[in-house]
């Protein structure tokens, strides 16, 4: 069979054109440092790189709320070891006035005392967590317990706090209600009740009464202290969470360098390879065409 000049010209010149684009793309790669940039260079390992950096995508998300849940059960925490300290304060004061020796000034002094306890624990049942948002408000309002023109305090907040998601399907809860644990307010039980029911025995002297009020702020301790360690399990769970998004974290990346980087040692190569070939198909083309041109010529 007869080669024509042109077949033999287009031959040529499609080789040529082939290794120069397949060393182009090995260049390319070698200098980013990435096998896959296309579809077209892997199709199956370009989807199951997109498939990793949607994981990705999902696992930091999960990975961010669990660092906003570790922040607030830190806030609710320390919130609530300030509560502790300023309610055994109170449990000290009722000690004492329950004594049969101090006199009415001793006991305005203790009252006077105790108003700065209300006042702090007031203010710890009302801060704000790192959202702006009150920590111990429940599922609703801006704030949660209110101070009447009376001073009775009263619970503002509804229902319990939303859990915050970490995929999965797994959540947490990172703040709790005021109302569970502090109490409904002033006339109900819990911290705010057993504080205004130790003020109103020490207006009259009332030991049996100061005595119960005692009773009923221990109460109160032992419901924050529980609360405490309830937070405490909730942050530890937390802590074996992230560890277990940042192993899988890893562990996508390291799929993804296998996947989408180049084996260097391997490129190289074969980038010298196509080079040498390139170089004897563009010097056979050389001389082709130099013959083919003397032989019209001659």
């Amino acid at each position: 069979m007869r080669i024509s000049t042109n077949q033999l010209y287009s031959r040529a010149t499609g080789q040529i054109n082939g290794l120069s684009m397949d060393a182009n793309r090995l260049q390319t790669q070698i200098a980013t440092n990435k096998r896959v940039e296309a579809p077209s260079d892997d199709a199956t390992a370009w989807r199951r790189i997109q498939s990793l950096n949607r994981d990705d995508a999902i696992g930091k998300a999960d990975a961010a709320n669990v660092d906003l849940a570790q922040t607030l059960l830190g806030e609710t925490d320390i919130a609530l070891g300030s509560a502790e300290t300023q309610l055994q304060r109170a449990q000290e004061l009722a000690i004492q006035a329950a004594t049969t020796t101090l006199n009415a000034s001793d006991r305005a002094a203790i009252a006077s005392e105790l108003d700065g306890i209300v006042d702090e624990l007031l203010s710890l049942a009302n801060q704000s967590d790192v959202r702006g948002q009150p920590l111990f408000g429940g599922a609703t309002g801006d704030t949660a317990f209110v101070k009447a023109a009376d001073g009775s305090i009263a619970f503002a907040g509804s229902g319990e706090p939303a859990a915050i998601p970490f995929g999965n399907g797994d959540s947490v809860h990172a703040t709790v209600s005021g109302e569970r644990v502090f109490g409904s307010g002033s006339a109900g039980g819990g911290a705010f009740g057993a504080l205004a029911s130790l003020s109103a025995a020490l207006q009259v002297g009332d030991v049996d009464a100061i005595g119960m009020a005692s009773d009923a702020i221990g109460g109160a301790l032992d419901t924050i202290g529980a609360t405490r360690s309830s937070v405490g399990a909730r942050a530890i769970r937390l802590d074996y969470t992230l560890e277990r998004l940042d192993t899988a974290a890893t562990t996508r990346a390291e799929s993804r360098s296998a996947l989408e980087e180049v084996d260097m040692t391997a490129a190289i190569t074969e980038l010298q390879k196509t080079l040498t070939v390139l170089d004897a198909t563009q010097s056979s083309f050389s001389q082709l065409t130099s013959l083919s041109l003397f032989d019209y010529l001659r």
